[in-house]
């Protein structure tokens, strides 16, 4: 009971400071108040406009906001987020542009399980729908999963990986993104090695830590510093009476909110000191830039503890996927099987998540791999967000990427009347 005392002070917390934020504006816009203008209430109801957004963001799942897309047609095309396959833990999505004939390349972007939504990857999405087929990875909030649907840990988000891939089948380009570049890899391999002609045709690895050790961060080394035991006293709560997961053990999205702003905390508290200003002068917009990231950075979903520990103890700790010792329900994954699909790096010299090194790490251990299907590249100057979403990867990574698709796609077999 403790644990699920501890979760819902943090969200009483939350939600108290939502309500204070709510109450200050409300109170400072109070019309008689402007009888007689003071900066003061200006202040308090610009304090309280941005507290208001900011703690309520926190347990709001955002939306994808790519309801229409221009073709080469010059036409506003709908899209549709359809769901394919429907799990408990998460679902198989496709982003169907309405009217549109279908795109050469399919590609499955893995999205992270790290605290974040999948919609933190929709300037992604928007970038590939262009010339892409697109499916992503859309995992749930455990908060909202009830108990009776049971554990989820590494071996269970391979597997979902799995399905995914055979679902999609062997024409498919998966590209993963940060956290689970180690897992897709792994379901890669598996694949392989159990339903071989379910294999992707590519595999594109972005700022994963497929070796932590190979350079390793603060982040990354974290793990290193404390016990699997500490980590789970400090870290691991129940969800309270609040949400459908009542009782599930988790690791709150709160709680990593927390760490998250603890790492740049003069950062942030300047950014929001700036945004405070920007709405008392009146010059804040609904969507300018501060609102448009935080409302994304802000919302956090809980990770099932099983996830998160196993994550810790098995991908960082003792490094299974580096050492290519990583089993699934008993059996051994062996990466050295994955000798058809071709494999990609991407990296940022800059990244301070998942440091260079990390991720190429993935080519050493495709030894069945001919190296003509081995590729990597480092974007210099580029931190760990900007390899996947931003100018570098529009400008620079993502026409990398589509290049290294299509050079892998099947040859057009020339007909008979050209070859005659």
């Amino acid at each position: 009971m403790r644990y699920m005392a501890s979760y819902d002070f943090m969200e009483t917390m939350r939600n108290t400071n939502q309500w204070l934020g709510a109450t200050a504006k409300a109170m400072a816009s109070y019309p008689m108040f402007a009888m007689a203008p003071n900066p003061t209430m200006n202040w308090l109801a610009a304090w309280g406009e941005v507290a208001e957004r900011s703690y309520s963001r926190m347990v709001v799942k955002p939306d994808w906001n790519i309801d229409v897309f221009t073709c080469d047609d010059g036409k506003d095309h709908l899209v549709e987020v359809n769901k394919v396959i429907e799990r408990p833990f998460g679902d198989l999505i496709h982003f169907n542009v309405t009217g549109r004939a279908p795109a050469a390349r399919k590609v499955l972007l893995v999205a992270p399980m790290s605290g974040h939504y999948a919609t933190l990857l929709r300037s992604t999405v928007k970038s590939l729908i262009r010339d892409c087929e697109v499916y992503v990875t859309d995992w749930h909030n455990a908060r909202d999963i009830p108990v009776s649907e049971g554990k989820f840990d590494v071996e269970d988000y391979t597997l979902y990986l799995v399905d995914f891939m055979r679902e999609l089948g062997p024409e498919t380009n998966v590209i993963a993104v940060c956290q689970p570049a180690p897992l897709t890899l792994a379901a890669t391999a598996y694949l392989a090695e159990e339903d071989p002609k379910a294999q992707p045709r590519t595999l594109t690895l972005i700022g994963g830590p497929i070796d932590p050790d190979a350079n390793p961060t603060e982040v990354t080394d974290f793990g290193r510093r404390v016990t699997m035991g500490q980590l789970e006293q400090s870290m691991i709560q129940r969800v309270g009476f609040k949400y459908a997961g009542v009782g599930r053990r988790v690791y709150p999205g709160l709680l990593q909110l927390t760490s998250f702003m603890s790492m740049n905390a003069e950062k942030h508290s300047k950014a929001f000191f700036d945004q405070i200003i920007s709405v008392a002068q009146g010059d804040a917009r609904d969507h300018d830039k501060h609102n448009k990231f935080y409302d994304e950075y802000l919302a956090v979903m809980d990770m099932p503890a099983e996830f998160y520990l196993s994550t810790v103890e098995r991908v960082f700790k003792n490094r299974e996927i580096a050492k290519n010792v990583f089993t699934v329900q008993g059996k051994q994954v062996d990466i050295g099987k994955i000798t058809d699909v071709a494999v990609k790096t991407v990296e940022g010299g800059k990244d301070d998540i998942s440091a260079p090194g990390q991720c190429v790490a993935a080519l050493d251990l495709c030894t069945g791999l001919p190296e003509s299907k081995k590729a990597s590249y480092i974007e210099d100057g580029a931190g760990h967000y900007g390899i996947f979403a931003g100018r570098s990867w529009r400008d620079n990574i993502r026409p990398l990427v589509l290049e290294f698709i299509d050079a892998n796609a099947p040859k057009a077999k020339p007909s008979k009347k050209s070859a005659a």
